[in-house]
């Protein structure tokens, strides 16, 4: 198999060196071109064909979230890996670039010496492998299923007229995503009404720093209240609680209440937060239903969590389908044990939800 050619682009030269060096350093992947900024960029796309794309964000001439807004206008389908910053304006910045139609991201190193730790040079392939893979339509920049949003500013969310009200028993829902995750759940949570019958618990693979900035813009764009979840806070229905990085989030029962709690056990899958944490401390909860969703992502966490989640607990599992996945990992898993209700398109899972939860 050919090596697939990408194209770095930082105005750094010991970045792009130093990328360079990385990424030739496996077979599958060689450094075609670099540039040292947007304009740079699209000038190469002219004339050579890349399979991936490494950009900065912060350049001169024309920076990163230029530089992918101009790959949209131009309708250009190379997928696009960012570098961000570990700080509060890089994390927002980097939710900028997934809704310009970056796949992902990953930290840029902060010194050479950084560059050459084996878990960063690990972690940079499994990144460029699933960005360079992905489903080109879902991870290109038009992306269809991203929530519509009117003039007025009203979003088109699903039909709630027919979904059951105040079903029996207490329910919960429980989202697992990865690899194209933020762009896929802004396709899901505005979708849900305020008055959802249950609150939502997300596992979504992010380095610390990062969650907050994606439940900030999850909260501005939805009915329901989005937060990133804090240690001990009590579960509410109609709110949405994602893990923050670094940490794994898991469901106690305490003074007869629900609420967040973190373990720091080490990373599972490779991962952590990781969601098969988060699917097994379930199996002693009150619920009496849990929807299990596992959305776009690489790899195979939350499948054995809802594994050991069904031996206990009745459960409603929903996977994204392939054709609308960027990674078809780790839905891809879940479907094939078999376990699975439902199979549904991106633009489906809102409803689905609602379907088996219910409002208030």
């Amino acid at each position: 198999m050919d090596a697939k050619k990408i194209l770095v682009v930082d105005d750094s030269a010991l970045t792009r060196r130093v990328l360079c060096d990385i990424i030739n350093s496996d077979k599958r992947f060689t450094v075609e071109g670099m540039a040292n900024n947007g304009v740079e960029a699209l000038k190469m796309l002219e004339t050579t064909r890349f399979d991936g794309i490494i950009t900065d964000i912060n350049m001169p001439k024309m920076g990163g979230l230029e530089f992918l807004k101009e790959l949209k206008i131009r309708k250009r389908d190379e997928r696009v890996m960012v570098l961000s910053t570990e700080t509060s304006e890089g994390a927002r910045v980097t939710m900028d670039a997934l809704e310009l139609g970056a796949v992902d991201f990953i930290q840029k190193p902060q010194s050479a010496i950084y560059s050459k730790d084996q878990d960063f040079i690990k972690r940079f392939f499994e990144i460029l492998e699933a960005v360079v893979l992905s489903n080109r339509k879902a991870s290109s920049g038009i992306f269809r299923n991203t929530v519509v949003i009117r003039p007025g500013g009203m979003i088109v969310k699903v039909d709630n007229t027919q979904v059951p009200r105040e079903g029996k028993g207490n329910k919960l829902v429980a989202i697992a995503s990865s690899t194209g995750g933020p762009k896929a759940l802004q396709s899901v949570i505005p979708r849900l009404p305020k008055n959802l019958d249950a609150p939502v618990m997300i596992v979504q693979h992010m380095p610390v720093g990062f969650t907050k900035s994606l439940a900030d813009r999850l909260n501005s764009m939805s009915e329901l209240s989005v937060s990133e979840a804090v240690d001990g806070e009590v579960l509410e229905k109609g709110h949405v609680y994602i893990s923050k990085g670094g940490a794994h989030l898991n469901y106690v029962e305490q003074n007869g209440r629900g609420r967040i709690a973190y373990t720091d056990e080490p990373s599972r899958e490779g991962v952590k937060p990781c969601a098969n944490y988060m699917f097994e401390s379930l199996v002693k909860s009150p619920f009496h239903s849990i929807v299990c969703v596992v959305l776009t992502g690489m790899g195979k966490d939350g499948t054995e969590g809802i594994q050991n989640l069904v031996k206990a607990k009745k459960c409603h599992i929903i996977a994204q389908d392939e054709k609308s996945c960027v990674v078809n990992g780790m839905p891809g898993s879940i479907v094939s044990t078999g376990l699975v209700n439902e199979v549904v398109d991106l633009d489906q899972v809102a409803q689905a939800i609602l379907a088996n939860v219910g409002v208030r």
